[in-house]
């Protein structure tokens, strides 16, 4: 197992997440679990307390990780969200309608018949198309889903 940790922690990392985050979340999502305490993070990933705290903090941010106290404990377990991919992805629903916005405004400010404003109006078009993709995709992830 810590092979394939590291080895999807280096693919995340290289996607863009912080190094620690990835270790963790990999970690998480090859627990049978699918949760572990800080301290058991710590021992597998042989990494101090501090940055598994920050790595934990910074998927909690994301909406990757979640936080539950254990029963009659003051001591958290993190785990890996149900379904998280899925949350994931719609959750770049709400970027690429903002980011759209933004966009559009760009091209009202620079001008449509700019070559920067044409580049924004092909950037929006394209997060808006990507937009109304997403949400099909996501239902025929739904279906299939459910027929499994």
């Amino acid at each position: 197992m810590p092979d394939f940790v590291e080895r999807f922690a280096a693919d995340l990392t290289e996607a863009g997440m912080p190094r620690m985050s990835a270790r963790v979340f990999a970690c998480l999502l090859a627990e049978d679990s699918g949760q572990l305490s800080s301290a058991e993070l710590a021992e597998r990933l042989r990494a101090s307390p501090a940055a598994i705290s920050g790595a934990v903090r910074y998927l909690s941010q994301i909406h990757m990780v979640g936080r539950e106290r254990e029963p009659g404990s003051r001591r958290e377990r993190y785990r890996v969200r149900a379904d998280i991919w899925y949350e994931a992805f719609t959750g770049r629903d709400k970027e690429l309608s903002r980011w759209e916005s933004t966009l559009k405004s760009g091209v009202d400010v620079l001008g449509p018949e700019t070559e920067a404003g044409r580049r924004l109006a092909e950037t929006a078009d394209f997060f808006e198309f990507m937009q109304s993709e997403l949400a099909t995709l996501m239902d025929r992830w739904r279906a299939r889903r459910a027929g499994s």
